[in-house]
């Protein structure tokens, strides 16, 4: 089987680099080891490598100073960490350091398998869309976060991303649930000049006023009953990056006025601090709601709504560019095939109606989950219209639980 990647694995135990060689040997790639940095760099230097697998913490060399030289003399090479020791911080400088992921131990040959396979993937569409940049015809169907579709109402999407990407303006990502809003602040960061920086989704919805204030501008000790220590919020972290803020009806009109004065002056406050601190952060900001509406019924400050619409991308529904539904379904069982290990390949006769015929509620997210389960329960390379409806009835449960392995 030929290579799908050259990747380098730098682990100063040898059994992990025995396991890993192993695991993505089997998948198809061509693996070489190093049991230290020193070793890894100079194997760096002699021949190229699509990937590079290192430990955090070795005797020679950590794996931070690999991520940093590799980064150095190789920016588009994926570098994907992995420890034994994770912790909130070391993951957070190695992703502003450039890192595509932080892959904790124990992890197993699935998750490593999976991981590979996305940092391959967005290797492979990095490089593609900085070839297709230069071009004055229309941008690619699909992003560098997969934003796949060639319909015109997804097209306009993607030409929109290409022209804010390039500033560093305010975005407001508006659609329904599922339609694909943080692929949208993904691709728009990925395609801008703060790619090689830290990009942090945080979801509004889940956090309350006050927590969410700790969140993103930080506290001091003492702030608050349960503020043992100092904590640097998400703004300081995301320095010189992109914050992506989802859900964004669900935050309070106090937390309003604070990220109104941050847009306005780049400075914030740490909850129990005095002093303003300033930072380069780019913001995104997404909602499924009418803001406008939210405002004039009193629930959202009409001064922050009129700041953070300066450029609106609108999303449409799924159902309402159904000539991209079936691209979408490709795509996601090529992706589950390929992370499964299974073989499917297509849909049958009777699969294709079902799918451009339904109305997906749910959007993307829908079809991506209905593709997933398909791709499980799937009994030869082709999904039929019986694997995408499983689940409808009672007794595929009984099946389902059949499917899964035993585990002692």
């Amino acid at each position: 089987m030929k290579p799908q990647a050259r990747i380098l694995v730098v682990d100063d135990e040898p059994h992990i680099c025995h396991n890993c060689e192993k695991i993505l040997t089997r998948a198809g790639h061509m693996v070489t080891c190093a049991d230290n940095g020193r070793d890894a760099l100079d194997r760096f230097t002699q021949a190229p490598y699509d990937v590079v697998v290192t430990d955090l913490k070795m005797t020679r060399m950590g794996g931070m100073e690999v991520l940093r030289r590799v980064k150095e003399m190789a920016p588009d090479t994926i570098v994907i960490v992995i420890t034994g020791y994770a912790t909130v911080s070391s993951a957070i400088e190695v992703m502003k350091l450039g890192a595509f992921d932080y892959l904790p131990k124990p992890f197993t040959p699935d998750e490593l398998r999976s991981m590979i396979d996305q940092a391959i993937e967005a290797h492979r569409q990095h490089l593609a869309n900085r070839t297709l940049k230069g071009r004055e015809n229309r941008p690619p169907t699909r992003t560098t976060h997969q934003l796949v579709g060639g319909s015109s109402r997804i097209q306009r999407v993607v030409e929109m991303i290409a022209k804010v990407a390039a500033t560093d303006s305010t975005v407001l990502v508006c659609g329904a649930s599922g339609t694909g809003k943080e692929l949208v602040a993904r691709a728009v960061h990925a395609n801008s000049r703060r790619n090689g920086k830290v990009f942090f989704a945080v979801d509004c919805g889940t956090l309350s006023g006050n927590l969410l204030e700790s969140e993103l501008f930080g506290h001091a000790k003492g702030a608050f009953t349960d503020a043992h220590a100092d904590k640097a919020g998400i703004f300081e972290q995301a320095d010189g990056g992109t914050v992506f803020l989802d859900e964004i009806s669900n935050i309070d009109m106090a937390v309003q006025a604070k990220l109104l004065r941050f847009l306005e002056s780049r400075e914030f406050i740490p909850k129990g601090r005095t002093q303003p601190r300033t930072v380069n952060v780019r913001l995104i900001f997404a909602t499924n709601q009418n803001l406008e509406q939210l405002v004039d019924q009193g629930r959202f400050r009409h001064d922050f709504y009129y700041r953070i619409f300066v450029y609106p991308i609108y999303l449409p529904l799924l159902k309402e560019r159904s000539e991209d539904i079936l691209p979408i379904a490709y795509h996601f069982i090529a992706q589950f095939a390929r992370q499964m290990g299974r073989s499917v390949r297509g849909l049958s006769d009777d699969a294709v109606p079902y799918l451009t015929s339904h109305d997906w509620p749910g959007n993307v997210r829908e079809l991506r989950n209905v593709i997933e389960r398909a791709v499980i329960v799937c009994e030869s390379d082709t999904i039929t219209l019986k694997e995408l409806t499983f689940g409808d009835r009672t007794d595929d449960l009984v099946r389902l639980i059949g499917k899964v392995p035993e585990t002692n």
